[in-house]
């Protein structure tokens, strides 16, 4: 996410909790958070999909490997 895009989101909290929002303000800050959220959330999946364990006989698994059922 471009760092333009964070400083809105931080720019519409702040007058959030000083004065409120209008209408479109408030959409947008919905907008700026969902795309921020997804994108933060593809990258913790990336970085998990990426990820072993390794187990006391010293084999390593994908954490995928231990997903629940």
């Amino acid at each position: 996410m471009e760092n333009s895009h964070l400083k809105r989101i931080n720019e519409l909290a702040a007058k959030a909790k000083a004065e409120g929002l209008t209408p479109e303000e408030e959409a947008e800050r919905r907008v700026l958070r969902e795309a921020y959220l997804k994108e933060f959330r593809a990258g913790v999946k990336g970085i998990l999909d990426n990820t072993k364990v390794q187990l006391p006989d010293g084999t390593k698994k994908d954490l995928s490997s231990f997903k629940k059922k």
